[in-house]
């Protein structure tokens, strides 16, 4: 039960207040978090659902990353939050983080674990 109020938590405000930004920021985004040299390389189109709610929906941008010790890939996109600042997330592709989702999935459990 826990984790459906986390993820109805993260919905509240980033499905509410998704915005895109520019792939140049969100490039920087990754550069400034992990190293390394971000090439973009697309973009792709997410729906997260907890059961039959949706939790995300926007546009992830992955990036080809250069120069980074444990990573060649890197996942990132951005929301707006209710008070107007924006929320720049930036996943690398290792471990369990195997494309995409499963970067746009973490982002929601870390988020939830604290408390954001």
């Amino acid at each position: 039960m826990r984790g459906a109020v986390a993820y109805k938590k993260i919905a509240d405000y980033a499905v509410a207040h998704m915005t895109e930004v520019s792939p140049d920021q969100l490039k920087q985004a990754v550069e400034s978090q992990h190293g390394g040299r971000a090439t973009f390389a697309q973009a792709v189109p997410i729906r997260e659902m907890h059961g039959q709610e949706l939790v995300w929906q926007g546009t992830v941008h992955i990036f080809d990353l250069a120069g980074h010790p444990a990573a060649k890939r890197a996942y990132a996109w951005s929301y707006e939050l209710a008070d107007g600042k924006r929320r720049m997330f930036a996943v690398l592709h290792a471990g369990p983080i195997t494309g995409p989702r499963e970067a746009v999935r973490a982002a929601i459990v870390a988020e939830a674990r604290t408390g954001k």
